[in-house]
């Protein structure tokens, strides 16, 4: 029997973009290790999706005075030697990325990065240095647009090593058979914020500021909160500012809840990166919450526009959004991405690049990009 391909995830996002994945390449047979890291945990966000993941692993990392990064490079790494897989699959920019990308290559197990070339260009971004270092380790690199293998490019990854095939986002999208809802049918906002540098400082009253006068402006608000915003907002005494200016302040919605209430809303005001491609698909403008973005393909096409979180750009840039309604619903991919990638993981070529020969330099040769660069270059 070959050795399995291991496939490692740790929150919501991750299960709801690996699992049409995991399910093309159970379906071409493909022997599998799935390991859910436990990196978030909140049964409301994430236990629905266990059940169509059947996981071999399930770890559980639930004292709070463990230091979570240390116990899951540990698991990693005796999860890696015990399982030798052929190759490790991650996706996109989670803390278990650099975990497993690492850890496998401590072993020699070649790595995979799926949502690969994604750049924010934020050296204050922890996902940013997430993402770079499974570039900097990965063999295989699974760019879902032009725009992201073209900063893979321009860092140096070799070509062939790169293959552009959608977002597995909107395979889930397409595969959930919820329709775009006619944008004189839709009504009312959706928010989310859930990034550190919007709640876990003063940002968070400039950020209610603007959700008030949203619900004033613009029309009624609901705001699913993310469990840590939620504390955040309880401990500021913000949610009853929210409530008393007559915003929908709800726990999470799971998955389908969001993805429905955000293709029946006229705008979505947001920080979560998925969330834009999911806007995309359904034409729903996004106002993103952020300096900068991974995801410059809305951006570029007019379906969203970045934000501070102050009342005036916020409310200015909902109403320029809404004014100038931009259609673009492929942006991320047509619904086919799992099938591309199944089909090259299970492709014996693929072998080639998932290769991990020391190179053999003692004929004289060079690198190709030292013997092709300038040699009249001064030293100093």
């Amino acid at each position: 029997m070959s050795a399995p391909l291991l496939i490692a995830m740790g929150t919501r996002p991750e299960f709801v973009k690996l699992a049409p994945l995991i399910a093309e390449l159970r379906e071409r047979s493909t022997d599998l290790h799935v390991v859910i890291t436990g990196q978030h945990w909140d049964d409301a966000m994430c236990t629905q999706f266990l059940r169509g993941v059947d996981a071999d692993e399930v770890w559980k990392l639930e004292d709070p005075k463990e230091d979570r990064l240390a116990a899951m490079t540990a698991l990693a790494a005796a999860t890696i030697d015990r399982v030798r897989p052929r190759a490790t699959v991650v996706l996109g920019d989670t803390h278990t990325v650099p975990i497993f990308a690492l850890a496998s290559r401590r072993a020699l197990v070649p790595v995979v990065h799926v949502e690969a070339g994604l750049r924010s260009l934020n050296p204050q971004s922890i996902e940013e240095v997430n993402r770079k270092i499974a570039s900097a380790v990965a063999s295989v690199h699974f760019a879902p647009t032009h725009d992201a293998a073209a900063f893979l490019l321009a860092e140096g990854v070799e070509p062939s090593r790169i293959h552009i095939v959608g977002n597995t986002a909107i395979d889930a999208l397409t595969a959930s058979g919820l329709e775009t809802v006619p944008a004189q049918l839709r009504a009312g906002v959706l928010v989310t914020a859930h990034r550190p540098t919007n709640v876990d400082g003063d940002r968070l009253f400039e950020l209610i500021d603007s959700i008030v006068a949203i619900e004033r402006s613009i029309g009624h608000v609901t705001f699913p909160a993310h469990p840590r915003t939620l504390a955040r907002l309880r401990e500021t005494g913000l949610d009853t500012i929210l409530v008393s200016a007559g915003v929908d302040l709800v726990t999470p919605l799971d998955h389908a809840g969001l993805l429905d209430r955000l293709r029946n809303s006229r705008l979505v005001i947001t920080d979560s990166g998925g969330l834009q491609e999911e806007a995309a698909f359904f034409g729903v403008p996004a106002v993103v919450l952020r300096r900068s973005t991974p995801r410059w393909e809305g951006v570029r096409a007019g379906v969203s526009a970045l934000c501070s979180t102050s009342e005036v750009d916020v409310v200015n840039t909902a109403q320029r959004l809404l004014a100038s309604p931009r259609v673009a619903t492929h942006l991320y991919g047509s619904g086919i991405a799992s099938k591309s990638i199944a089909a090259i993981l299970t492709d014996p070529a693929t072998d080639r690049l998932l290769s991990l020969d020391e190179p053999d330099f003692t004929d004289g040769s060079l690198p190709r990009v030292l013997s092709e660069q300038q040699t009249d270059l001064v030293s100093t």
